[in-house]
């Protein structure tokens, strides 16, 4: 699963040829804009991460983001040792947050809530871009995905917006996927201050070419209280708080 690529076949063939040319083929990935090899590959040998991966992933794309589901996973589990909730702005069709809460058993976190946001829909008059699944129906069907874990809480409305009508005091993972720099710049202006020392935060979109305004306003943000975001390979940012 790659983004951008105009000939498939000459793609994949090229792919091909040089994974030929390698001495071996241990530790080799594929997928979302990444060819890599002679890696660990950690993620893929933790049992727990695989059997909520397996479980929920199902389409191409959410196969081929395993990477970045996997850090974001990472990022909620370190949350687990602190105090306060998990906040995803644009959860689209929950599958990550699905993930999440499986690997890190957040059902049994009677006293921990996980906040989940997304506009759900899409016409031309709203600031993101159209997803295959956005529809009038998907907030009920997100609804029900969480039906068996009452201290997840999914909310319908724009951020930042939403966030006004209902969002945590305390904060001990947060994860913006907003596809656009207003909203992302207007959730940091209500919840970063919230976040607790130690925190996780992993922007989804920063280090792809396409959302570009949000790393320049981000990195303007973040810069003027001392922060610098780590761009990952997989074209997510890291902040730690």
């Amino acid at each position: 699963m790659f983004f951008g690529v105009r000939d498939w076949k000459q793609f994949i063939g090229g792919i091909n040829t040089a994974i030929k040319s390698l001495k071996s083929g241990a530790g080799l990935f594929t997928g979302d804009n990444l060819i890599t090899f002679g890696k660990s590959l950690s993620f893929m040998t933790d049992e727990r991460f695989m059997a909520a991966f397996k479980a929920h992933a199902t389409t191409d794309i959410e196969k081929g983001i395993i990477w970045r589901i996997a850090t974001v996973a990472w990022g909620a589990a370190n949350g687990m040792r602190l105090e306060g909730d998990f906040v995803e702005c644009a959860c689209y069709k929950g599958i990550t947050a699905r993930i999440v809460c499986d690997y890190v058993d957040f059902g049994s976190q009677s006293d921990r809530r996980y906040f989940l946001y997304d506009l759900f829909e899409h016409d031309s008059a709203m600031p993101h871009h159209h997803m295959p699944e956005h529809s009038q129906t998907l907030y009920q069907e997100v609804r029900q995905r969480f039906a068996d874990l009452p201290n997840v809480t999914v909310t319908q409305g724009r951020v930042p917006e939403s966030l006004s009508k209902v969002s945590p005091e305390k904060i001990a993972f947060l994860h913006l996927d907003l596809n656009n720099a207003d909203a992302e710049i207007g959730a940091l202006e209500l919840l970063f201050d919230r976040m607790v020392p130690g925190a996780i935060m992993v922007l989804d979109d920063y280090g792809w070419l396409a959302y570009r305004a949000q790393k320049h306003a981000e990195d303007d943000w973040l810069g003027r209280r001392g922060y610098k975001v780590l761009e990952l390979p997989t074209g997510q940012g890291l902040v730690i708080k």
